[in-house]
């Protein structure tokens, strides 16, 4: 399949890329490769194969149990603030 010059100018506007004419050229070689690659994957029959849902044999939570711990301050988490009221954090305003 053939890819567009007009195709490489879209994708590369949607990905906020520029590309110079050599790299347009190569890039559409690629792209036909890849192209061609998921073509090749599509034949293949998966008739009776099962999704596959983990690598593992079986679902292991690898999470850790939640702990409650001693909560902080107000004074200390404000004690590495640069700038701070005393309650609140003080940031540069950032809405008009």
């Amino acid at each position: 399949m053939a890819v567009s010059k007009e195709t490489i100018n879209t994708i590369a506007q949607l990905a906020r890329l520029e590309f110079r004419e050599e790299e347009k050229a190569r890039f559409g070689q690629q792209f036909e490769q890849i192209i061609e690659y998921f073509n090749a994957l599509e034949a293949i029959n998966l008739d009776g194969v099962e999704p596959l849902k983990t690598i593992l044999d079986a679902d292991i939570n690898v999470f850790r149990e939640d702990e409650v711990k001693r909560e902080i301050t107000t004074v200390e988490a404000l004690s590495n603030a640069p700038k701070h009221n005393g309650v609140f954090f003080k940031v540069p305003k950032v809405i008009g």
